[in-house]
């Protein structure tokens, strides 16, 4: 039952990890390298968690989540927390290094698979669970968590990811169904409640996102049995099960059947609890999202403070909350000064965002006058962002309404293939990269001092020439036949495009955790889309002067652009992913122009949209497909189209792999162990394909018989003369030593087969 002394008014439903200035990624870096001892990484660890927790209590959170805090990922922390770790790993000495071999593998063992945490660009780690897996429970990080924000006068809550989530995430190994474990799994969870009572909880936050998605009837009674059974725990805290990107919808009356204390609903993404549902709601807390976690624009209080007074005169408690974890968004708005004004003054980072929640808090419990400044600073912003001339470009749109079936259409692909045959000469099984060399000291010395100013645009182009010549001499020496241009000019796939295109604005500290110590900084696109000159042309020009052999042009793909930025919510994602597909559609035409014979459209992103209920899916891949085609169906028979997919559960989006028809699909194939081969097969497709032989977000270096099996095993399922040989990704963040190595044993097994 909801005690009322004993709820909360404003919170966050988690934290970002990597430091404001990503100084966890160096010191975690670090201790790969040799360079800082375990205790050093605890301390810069310590350091943030103090920082980060204390912030978010002086602005006014009268609820602090701890526990978001990861080394790596929060999956990987509850397959650790559940005893659940691969058994490869098991004779791994020293925590952390077991920990780390599990997430990144090491020369001998291989890591866990990495797929998209929902519809975001962050990746987990997937757990590996089989009818055998023997669970236990190991409390350590939780509790040590809990007593260090306590410590520090913080009201902290506990998050720990739910039973159902972590096992309809994790991947079976036996084909088993992993939620029939759920009652190895329940006594845990009640033990674990147990002992965070003790230590001092008062709340704990289960995540359970995974109940946003469409549960079968027999899932939803383990949803109803799962959180009654914890709520009948004899002593523990009050349970709050929050819920994120997306609708409730039927599983809402499940929860609400149960004792559990609070719900957190996503009312961004979700929309809003009907007064049906608010009915059966009204002996819990409902901590509602209405601020957006997973984007950066100011909230509309005028769209908020309705939800959150319906709820309340509903007779529901109510707290106001993130949408999501912030773990989504940066750190805070104040380094961006070179951010235009205008625009700056449209935006809400994570600090921002937490002040947002403070503020509708205030106006929820103490009235609108009690922030009425604070409110018509945040109404003031919204008109005119409104108001804004950049947000319709009159001949962008134009463009679009003159666009027709043709435009999204090519020849067949089967006669494509023989016209770029005769033009491209290549062998059996041709064996090509992603697209991104190493980012050698080099090149980020000389980003770094065109950035100061030490040095002017024109030396730094030369610099990067001389980079593309080394990368073409390497590919050359190796063997490869279809080469690139390595990418040393590109800081990033999507923020290269982004600085050059119109509609889009890029900060200069707004990173955000993508994987492990992988960040990026999403771009935002504010306004409509044009392309003012071309972007890539020169460089690719450049790269293949300098051969004889095909250099692929690299561009990244329409969906993905958009995916991977901060995007306008204001009109919907496809006029979006439609005029960017014009401005790719348009280096397209200009690559082939300057001789180009493989112009490459990288879609990662195209799985990663996809909505989470079913009901939905078939809308976005419909527009998806479309924007790839626009972008794409531009150019000549006799130009070869090849794509890029990874770390995605493809199986979904099969056929829309197939429907963006491009000549060659590179794809994420290692870690799964060439698993979307039969899906592809199944789906019919006929266009050729490169299945990833080896992963490259691994220190490893797989040997030349290593690799010859997996295309073997790949032959199995793909004609020869369909079949590609690659990498799973882009080489961008090893080591030349280990690329090099790991691309000559891959043309050994690929000549070796020939």
């Amino acid at each position: 039952m909801l005690n009322p002394d004993d709820t909360f008014t404003a919170t966050v439903l988690g934290l970002p990890r990597i430091g404001p200035n990503r100084e966890l990624k160096r010191a975690i870096e670090a201790y790969w390298a040799g360079r800082l001892d375990a205790d050093g990484l605890h301390e810069v660890a310590r350091q943030s968690r103090t920082a980060q927790l204390t912030a978010a209590r002086a602005a006014g959170l009268d609820s602090v989540p701890v526990g978001t805090f990861s080394y790596y990922d929060q999956m990987l922390d509850t397959a650790v927390l559940l005893g659940a770790l691969p058994e490869r790993v098991a004779a791994i000495t020293g925590e952390l290094d077991r920990y780390f071999a599990a997430a990144r593998g090491t020369a001998r063992v291989a890591p866990l698979e990495m797929t998209k945490w929902f519809d975001t660009n962050y990746h987990y780690l997937v757990p590996e669970l089989a009818a055998a897996t023997t669970f236990s429970l190991h409390p350590e990080k939780p509790l040590a968590e809990l007593k260090e924000a306590l410590a520090l006068g913080i009201p902290a809550r506990p998050v720990i990811i739910g039973p159902i989530t972590f096992l309809k995430l994790a991947k079976s190994l036996d084909g088993s169904d992993l939620l029939e474990r759920l009652p190895d799994l329940l006594p845990l969870y009640e033990q674990l409640l147990g002992l965070l009572a003790a230590a001092g909880a008062r709340w704990v936050q289960i995540d359970e996102p995974s109940l946003v998605t469409d549960l079968t009837v027999a899932e939803l009674s383990a949803v109803r049995t799962t959180y009654q059974r914890l709520s009948e725990v004899a002593v523990r805290p009050s349970i709050l099960v929050a819920t994120y990107f997306g609708s409730l919808g039927g599983t809402l009356p499940a929860l609400a059947a149960t004792a559990i204390e609070g719900i957190a609903v996503d009312f961004v993404t979700g929309g809003d609890v009907d007064a049906a549902a608010a009915r059966s709601i009204t002996s819990k807390l409902i901590v509602a999202g209405v601020v957006d976690g997973h984007n950066v624009w100011r909230t509309d209080p005028d769209r908020a403070l309705p939800r959150l007074t319906a709820l309340r005169d509903a007779g529901v408690p109510v707290a106001v909350s993130s949408s999501c974890s912030l773990l989504h968004v940066p750190y805070s708005l104040g380094p961006e000064t070179d951010l235009d004004e205008r625009l700056r003054g449209w935006l809400a980072f994570g600090a921002e965002k937490i002040a947002e929640i403070v503020v509708l808090a205030g106006a929820l419990t103490a009235g609108e006058q009690s922030v009425a400044a604070e409110l018509d600073i945040a109404r003031t912003a919204v008109r005119d962002r409104a108001a804004d001339p950049r947000l319709h470009v009159r001949a962008v749109r134009e463009r679009l309404a003159a666009l027709d079936a043709a435009d999204v259409r090519r020849t067949p692909a089967a006669e494509r293939r023989v016209r770029q045959q005769e033009r491209l000469h290549l062998p059996m099984l041709p064996t090509t990269t992603i697209g991104s060399y190493p980012q050698t000291g080099r090149i980020r010395i000389a980003r770094a001092q065109l950035r100061h100013g030490e040095i002017d645009q024109a030396e730094y182009d030369a610099r990067m020439r001389a980079e593309i010549a080394e990368v073409i001499a390497l590919q050359e020496d190796i063997g490869l036949d279809v080469l690139v241009h390595g990418e040393p000019e590109r800081n990033d796939m999507v923020q290269y495009f982004a600085e050059q295109l119109d509609g889009f604005a890029t900060t200069s500290n707004g990173w955000v955790q993508s994987y492990g110590t992988r960040c990026v900084r999403p771009p935002i696109v504010y306004g409509d889309v044009v392309r003012p000159a071309v972007m890539t042309v020169d460089w690719i020009a450049c790269a293949q002067s300098l051969t004889a052999k095909p250099v692929k042009g690299m561009l990244t793909g329409p969906v993905t652009i958009l995916a991977w930025s901060f995007v306008r919510d204001d009109q919907p994602p496809a006029d979006t992913a439609r005029q960017i597909a014009l401005a790719i559609r348009d280096e397209t035409i200009d690559l082939e122009a300057a001789g180009v014979a493989i112009v490459q459209v990288d879609e990662p992103a195209l799985r990663e949209l996809l909505p989470l209920r079913k009901a939905d899916q078939a809308a976005y891949l419909d527009w998806a497909v479309e924007a790839f085609r626009l972008a794409t169906s531009g150019v000549a028979d006799t130009t070869q189209i090849h794509t890029h997919l990874c770390y995605s559960e493809f199986g979904e989006v099969i056929g829309a792999i197939a429907g963006l028809d491009a000549d060659v699909t590179s794809l994420e194939a290692a870690r799964s162990h060439m698993e979307v081969l039969d899906d592809l097969n199944a789906a019919g497709f006929e266009l050729g394909v490169g299945p990833g032989v080896y992963d490259i977000h691994s220190p490893r270096v797989p040997d030349a018989d290593e690799i010859e099996n997996s295309l073997a095993q790949a032959l199995k399922a793909v004609p020869a003369e369909r079949l590609w040989v690659n990498p799973d990704c882009g080489l961008k963040t090893r080591r030349t030593e280990e690329v090099t190595a790991a691309l000559r044993n891959m043309v050994a097994a690929a000549a070796a087969l020939r």
